[in-house]
């Protein structure tokens, strides 16, 4: 079997940004708008041990979530036409970010602090690395993750934008960086 590259319109497309950005409910939306399959990374991994993450932070630690994690993104990385959602850390491992910008295309869900903040009351529950913190110790794992999230081939700010006005955007924005991307005839 021969092993031809992706084209750029083939690749997946990966999902990143700090927790809360949006990028699970916009992937979703994107996906169905570009007729792809969506993956949510966290689901899969929530699916592998039967737990919802705070379990397996819990029962397992952040290390074998993390392993999880990358084996997850790994394998669905190099399949084509996806959307997938990665969670906010995911990006702290150099291979993830390594495996996702040679074999996806990246788009960075960028959301300011102010409108992060507005977000917390609905993020807290649900994510294991929130819980106990500060606010001030929430806006600095919020500042520390920022220049991990640097590593991309789109930035898209989503303070302005409901969900499915912000999946319109970027479809459209995708299918006109694939028709300058086509190959000329």
């Amino acid at each position: 079997m021969l092993n031809f590259p992706l084209s750029v319109r083939e690749k997946s497309i990966v999902c990143t940004g700090f927790m809360g950005a949006g990028k699970t409910t916009v992937g979703k939306l994107l996906a169905r708008r570009l007729y792809r399959d969506f993956i949510d990374i966290d689901e899969e991994i929530e699916k592998a041990f039967g737990l919802p993450i705070p379990e397996i932070f819990k029962t397992y630690g952040e290390n074998v979530f993390r392993n999880k994690e990358r084996e997850l993104i790994k394998a669905f990385g190099s399949q084509p036409l996806l959307v997938i959602s990665v969670g906010g850390g995911a990006f702290l491992q150099e291979e993830n970010r390594r495996n996702c910008l040679a074999n996806c295309t990246v788009l960075y869900f960028d959301i300011s602090w102010d409108s992060w903040k507005e977000r917390i009351h609905v993020l807290t529950e649900t994510r294991p690395l929130l819980k106990d913190k500060t606010l001030q110790e929430m806006e600095q794992l919020f500042r520390e993750r920022q220049s991990i999230y640097a590593a991309n081939h789109s930035h898209f700010q989503v303070d302005d934008f409901e969900a499915m006005e912000a999946a319109e955007y970027l479809a459209d924005s995708l299918k006109l960086s694939w028709d300058i991307h086509a190959p000329q005839a």
